[in-house]
């Protein structure tokens, strides 16, 4: 690469990871115009800076290699990791695709401002990787499956080249290790990845940063690819021009199938903060989110992001309007996206925010408790630190790995021997288990109930507060149809009853106990009903219910609508003038048939909870369709049920929950038709 190309990358490079820390912490004065001060800053920095440099890096000189191309060849990048969002959104609009898209985030000096104020609740767009944007056709939030993904869209597509983008915590994943190769198999798929290897996963190191460059070599020739491997320091012109002419040598070879990955090595969020006080942070897993917490009301904070802003020398970068100047104008000019066919489409857009709060001291009070008996297991996938239990991360008896499935066959292996475990995992992603936990209830059921201990998930981070690509209650919904009925979809209401629940489903036997809780809530409810919960499934809560028989009657299963409902009662009470009666349900099995679910209610005890003829409301976290599975008809009344739907698009927790009817409004809209529906049939 010549000199002059260098500092076109150089500086399209540093325009994308200055607007990325700007996404992160600024809420005005985004070209440093004035001195920095407090009022600049955002309350509460949120996002993952960890991968920004590094991947940042990777599409500079993707996007400048794809304009250099005569257009015969078109180079396609993909993003694996969701968390490099925030690089796609930078990328995106130091390029004006960001802008062409919506108008609002112009390639300007007000439409990064705007930018950065909204993130991370971009309206319609999220935090995440997503397609309406370059780079984006594989969904950010399935961690694992960006390099097969790429290997499909290469697949009988001369003149393409797909280039996924991943990290080394993603080549822990057992989809992504076989998809090496599987490669092997693909005729004319000309795919090139590039391993982002900064040595770290989320919450530790990663395995093949341990490797040195000869046993990587060694690794990669061992699964049938080449790998080219790069350093990067100092993020120098030098380093620049090796790269590119290492990502052309890779692509030479790629197009004359000779399978080759460009590995590039470098610090985990180099060029971010060194350190933090006496805590270091470069080159540790401090810097996967945004290293400066509190910049807004830390001096010493505001003046490391002073100086982490301006090391990016932004007025070189931008004019005074916030304009492309100079080697950046250059290389914008110069750079293609180029989209899998189809691949990018608008998303609609939606105003709002979210808030959250920790469970943490009710879980692990209890994990602590069971594992002193000596024949328990932990594990995750990389998520203690991310479910707020890092004090259970590094004991003995805790195991953490990027790889789902066979964290789930390591746990069914140590329950069939007669132990104890607990499976710690987002809900978005456990659906990754469905085929494995299917496989276990089978087996367990060929090998007959020899009270074996159950095998324990505990899901945490359901959609209602996560983003657009970490919304998915499938598990729940999949083991439910199953009509098995050792199955448990068990939904605490706090962290009293996830506490209760927990060391409840550790002591259990034969059975697949699902734990559905959120990991913010903070939430307390009164504990006096918890052991009609834990005994019978499901409580009349009588401090929100009048004493005779109700009207209307609402079934709260989970922590967000046992709220709702609890803000919602007296106003439907008053707008009505009637009885309301609002039952908690810990266990959804009991909606079910008796004669299937174990714990599912008779006759009788439908009438003592429900009532005898009141309509029945019911609020749960997971799908609708998993409590109308459940009920099959069996309550001959007007039942509604308000649960996730999938949205169009990214929303914020708080939109999320009025466009599906999760809030005070929407539950008063449908006790209004259930009332009313009541007085039909009457």
């Amino acid at each position: 690469m010549m000199e002059a190309n260098a500092v076109l990358a150089d500086a399209l490079w540093r325009a994308i990871c200055y607007s990325s820390v700007c996404q992160l912490h600024l809420q005005d004065n985004v070209l440093l115009s004035q001195p920095l001060t407090a009022e600049h800053v955002k309350k509460r920095p949120s996002g993952h800076w960890g991968t920004v440099p590094g991947t940042a890096w990777a599409l500079t000189h993707l996007a400048l290699a794809a304009g250099a191309l005569d257009g015969e060849v078109g180079l396609v990048p993909l993003l694996g990791a969701g968390h490099a969002g925030i690089v796609q959104l930078s990328a995106s609009w130091v390029t004006g695709e960001l802008g062409r898209l919506r108008p609002d985030f112009g390639a300007d000096a007000d439409g990064l401002r705007r930018l950065s104020f909204s993130f991370p609740d971009v309206d319609g767009l999220g935090a995440e990787v997503i397609p309406a944007l370059p780079a984006g056709a594989f969904l950010g939030g399935r961690l694992g499956g960006c390099l097969p993904f790429a290997q499909g869209a290469a697949l009988g597509a001369p003149g393409r080249i797909v280039v996924p983008v991943i990290g080394d915590g993603e080549c822990e994943t057992p989809t992504t290790a076989a998809a090496w190769l599987a490669h092997g198999d693909l005729t004319g798929a000309t795919v090139l990845p590039v391993v982002h290897v900064n040595g770290f996963r989320m919450g530790g190191p990663s395995l093949l940063g341990r490797l040195d460059d000869d046993r990587l070599r060694a690794y990669f020739a061992g699964l049938g690819w080449k790998a080219e491997i790069v350093h990067i320091t100092t993020g120098s012109q030098a380093e620049h021009a090796a790269f590119h002419a290492a990502l052309w040598d890779a692509m030479e070879s790629t197009l004359e199938d000779r399978p080759t990955a460009l590995v590039l090595r470098c610090i985990k969020g180099w060029t971010g903060p060194v350190a933090l006080g006496s805590q270091t942070l470069l080159g540790t897993p401090a810097l996967h989110k945004t290293p400066l917490t509190n910049p807004q009301a830390d001096a010493e904070q505001l003046a490391q992001l002073d100086d982490w802003l301006a090391s990016y020398r932004p007025s070189q970068l931008f004019d005074t309007y916030g304009r492309s100047r100079g080697p950046l104008a250059e290389a914008v000019a110069q750079v293609r996206w180029c989209a899998l066919p189809s691949a990018r489409s608008s998303t609609p857009s939606a105003p709002g925010e979210a808030n959250a709060v920790s469970f943490a001291s009710a879980v692990t009070g209890i994990v602590r408790q069971h594992a002193e008996r000596g024949d328990f297991l932990l594990l995750s996938p990389d998520e203690l630190a991310s479910n707020r239990l890092p004090g259970l991360a590094g004991e003995q008896w805790a195991h953490e790995l990027l790889a789902e499935e066979v964290l789930l066959e390591w746990l069914a292996g140590w329950t069939a021997s007669g132990r104890r475990g607990l499976f710690v995992s987002y809900e978005s992603f456990a659906p990754l288990l469905t085929s494995g936990l299917v496989g276990h209830i089978k087996q367990r059921r060929l090998d007959g109930a020899r009270g074996l201990p159950s095998l324990n998930l505990l899901l945490t981070s359901y959609g209602w507060h996560n983003v657009h690509t970490h919304g998915d209650p499938s598990l729940a919904t999949a083991l439910l149809a199953l009509v098995a009925p050792g199955v448990r979809v068990l939904t605490p209401a706090d962290p009293a009853r996830t506490a209760a629940v927990l060391d409840e489903a550790l002591d259990s036997v034969d059975r697949v106990n699902l734990v559905i809780t959120g990991k913010h809530t903070r939430t307390r409810h009164p504990e006096g009903y918890l052991a009609e919960e834990q005994s019978r499934g499901l409580a009349v809560w009588s401090h929100l219910s009048d004493d005779d028989e109700p009207d209307l009657t609402i079934v709260t299963a989970g922590d967000i609508p046992a709220v709702v409902a609890t803000e919602a009662v007296d106003r439907i009470r008053d707008r009505h003038r009637c009885r309301v009666r609002v039952v908690n349900l810990l266990d959804l099995t009991v909606l079910g048939a008796p004669s299937v679910w174990p714990r599912g209610l008779n006759g009788r005890e439908v009438e003592h909870y429900l009532g005898a003829h009141a309509p029945v409301l019911v609020l749960t976290l997971g799908h609708p369709a998993a409590v109308w599975g459940l009920l099959a008809r069996r309550l001959r009344r007007p039942v509604d049920v308000i649960g996730w739907q999938e949205p169009a698009g990214p929303l914020p927790q708080r939109d999320l929950a009025r466009t599906m009817g999760m809030d005070v409004a929407g539950v008063e809209r449908a006790a209004d038709l259930l009332l009313a529906s009541r007085e039909v049939v009457r």
